[in-house]
């Protein structure tokens, strides 16, 4: 039940450094198109231009530590959730591309084209996120062999959606965060008026959303009225996320950007906190048919060996991104090799 549990929490960690890393790479993504010239698009650009393919190492290696360690949880994802990641594949595919294209050539109708297919493909990115996250809160109709019985668009419920919404929002405010430590003069200007109208979208969605979940996905705080002190995340997380503009306005560019992450780790861990132990909930029987971190691990003795190749493998990509920032540090500065 221990190492269970801990290669669960490995798992986790890995989610919540993909969704902090890419999530403002896809923030930015999504506002890309407010940009109100070529040269603050560039800006916005180049701003996440020497970590957003780095940022996405933590996708690897959440898709490995599933197939490693939870193989039946890799296979039913993979195969129950197939056409979706087809379309999230293709999302990544297509931002990469317009990332490296978009400034090969001094054509504004050049330019144009991939400024929309890069906007549009981190929305679809960043939503499609939302609605894997709202499927798994809800559950999929999972048979007896733990296989997908439904089809395509069962995964487009309107819960589902919802959090698509909510986290595309969420991505929205923190690549605003994120861009306003990295700018400055007209670009900073322009990104400053975006933060707190991101907020209050955010905000707005997260709202309805938490109501949607107490209303009809009560299972999700079944865990926190076993253990009232688990409401202390929520809370923290609120508190996060009002601290943004606080520092903002502080002009406290960094500790915004590191609230806004903070909050998108509270979020995560409130979601890991409610479903726990069950990773891929069913619909037809939950108590039979669900796939949990116990019934879908594998044997203890490959879990211990999965933990020495984490203990030896992380503290290197931790350091290689640390490296990476470092070097990248401080406000964007446009150049004849930028974007």
């Amino acid at each position: 039940m221990f190492l269970e549990t801990l290669w669960y929490a490995v798992i986790g960690i890995s989610v919540v450094m993909y969704t902090v890393l890419d999530g403002f790479d896809l923030g930015v993504g999504s506002l890309h198109l407010f940009g109100k010239n070529d040269h603050q698009r560039r800006t916005f650009l180049n701003a996440i231009g020497p970590v957003w393919d780095g940022n996405e190492v933590w996708l690897v290696i959440i898709m490995g530590a599933l197939f490693a360690g939870f193989p039946n949880v890799y296979a039913t994802i993979f195969s129950g959730f197939y056409s979706l990641l087809m379309f999230l594949i293709a999302g990544l595919m297509f931002r990469a591309v317009a990332i490296e294209f978009r400034s090969k050539r001094d054509s504004k109708k050049w330019r144009q084209l991939w400024d929309v297919v890069f906007s549009f493909s981190s929305i679809l990115v960043a939503i499609i996120l939302g609605i894997l996250i709202g499927n798994m809160i809800r559950g999929i109709p999972l048979d007896a062999q733990q296989n997908y019985t439904g089809d395509f668009l069962y995964f487009f419920h309107p819960y589902a959606i919802l959090v698509g919404i909510t986290t595309a929002a969420l991505f929205a405010m923190h690549g605003a965060t994120y861009l306003n430590m990295k700018t400055d003069g007209e670009s900073h200007t322009t990104v400053q008026k975006w933060i707190n109208p991101a907020i209050m979208v955010f905000l707005f969605w997260y709202v309805i959303t938490s109501f949607a979940t107490f209303i009809y996905m009560p299972h999700m705080v079944e865990n926190f009225h076993e253990h009232p002190l688990l409401f202390i995340f929520p809370l923290l997380s609120f508190f996060a996320i009002i601290n943004i503009p606080y520092q903002v306005k502080k002009k406290n560019d960094g500790w915004a950007f590191l609230s806004s992450a903070l909050s998108i780790a509270l979020l995560l861990v409130l979601y890991g906190l409610g479903t726990y132990p069950t990773i891929v909930p069913s619909t037809i029987e939950p108590a039979t048919h669900s796939l949990t971190i116990f019934n879908s691990a594998s044997t203890g003795k490959t879990i211990k060996n999965l933990l020495v190749i984490v203990v030896i493998g992380v503290p290197l990509v931790l350091a290689y991104g640390w490296w990476i920032y470092r070097i990248f540090r401080g406000k964007v500065r446009l150049d004849r090799s930028s974007y």
